[in-house]
């Protein structure tokens, strides 16, 4: 393609030989004419024919692209390579299987025309397995809401439309995907809406989520809450924790004097507490040099983001 597309479709896909010319032909018949898009299929180590079947569809119609990775990195890791690869003003990502559809597209688009940075889809009468799915799901977005503050019903919906320039700044990894709202809220400031969005059951191929991912989400979970609260403000951080090291000192300290008056000379000699407390103050003082240095960073890409105006044009303003 030599023209520039104004959408740009991000499907990551995995083992899905089955659901691949099918979700081509249901992208291509979910876009209207008048748009110009793009169909990035991005495979993430597939064992069986997905590649070459995405390969075979590329050369068939050249708005849809293959992005073939090395080895399988994961969901985040695949829907990053195509981030990285997406010309479009606007991206839309959505999953492999076919249990998104591609003709609630033009709905997210029509809501990010209003003036949102990322319209997130929530699933209407989900498809999937109650206990197994429905109910984890249910539970890590009540926690997802609480801990972040960004109220989004639903996560684990992948049919997400973007403006490109909100992911330009933005490194996915691990399970990160999940929490791009959270992300764009905590660092862009993004506008943030919801739109519902309908749901298939998977008709083809096998699933690739478990309950295996909880322990990575509760983990990718603390970072997203270490970024939202400490981003800009370090020192608060690592202040804290100095404190909690003093206190602990403190305690250590007072009791090796209890230890001194009121045990033998010799016990008291054989004490642990005075070093103890001597390791507590020094992680305290060590904790708060951290602290200082990641401010004084952050103060310097904040002088460094700021806009410098040039002197002749100051003087025009007077």
């Amino acid at each position: 393609m030599t023209e520039q597309p104004h959408v740009s479709v991000v499907v990551p896909m995995m083992n899905e030989e089955a659901n691949v010319a099918p979700l081509v032909d249901a992208v291509r018949d979910a876009l209207p004419e008048s748009m110009t898009w793009e169909l990035i299929l991005v495979d993430d180590g597939s064992r069986d024919q997905t590649r070459e079947i995405g390969a075979a569809l590329s050369v068939e119609d050249p708005r849809v692209r293959l992005v073939a990775l090395a080895r399988n990195y994961g969901q985040s890791t695949a829907m990053q390579a195509g981030f990285d690869c997406a010309r479009g003003s606007v991206v839309v990502t959505m999953d492999g299987d076919l249990q998104n559809d591609p003709r609630d597209i033009p709905l997210l688009l029509e809501k990010l025309d209003e003036g949102f940075d990322l319209v997130a889809g929530y699933r209407i009468r989900r498809q999937d397995r109650f206990f197994t799915r429905k109910v984890p799901s249910w539970v890590a977005n009540r926690i997802i809401r609480w801990i972040t503050g960004v109220a989004i019903r639903d996560n684990g919906c992948s049919l997400k439309a973007y403006r490109r320039e909100l992911l330009s700044g933005m490194r996915l990894y691990s399970e990160m995907h999940r929490f791009i709202p959270a992300l764009a809220a905590a660092t862009a400031g993004a506008r943030i809406t919801e739109v519902g969005v309908r749901h298939h059951a998977r008709t083809r191929g096998e699933s690739k989520y478990g309950l295996s991912r909880i322990f990575r989400v509760l983990a990718d979970l603390m970072s997203i809450k270490m970024i939202r609260s400490f981003r800009l403000r370090p020192l608060v951080l690592f202040a804290a924790l100095a404190a909690g090291s003093a206190i602990l000192g403190a305690l250590s300290g007072a009791a090796s004097l209890v230890a001194i008056f009121t045990f033998q000379p010799t016990d008291a000699a054989s004490m642990v507490f005075p070093g103890i407390a001597l390791l507590w103050f020094a992680l305290s003082l060590f904790l708060l040099m951290l602290g200082l240095v990641g401010e004084g960073v952050i103060r310097q890409h904040r002088v460094r983001g700021l806009r410098i105006v040039p002197l002749t044009r100051m003087r025009s303003f007077q």
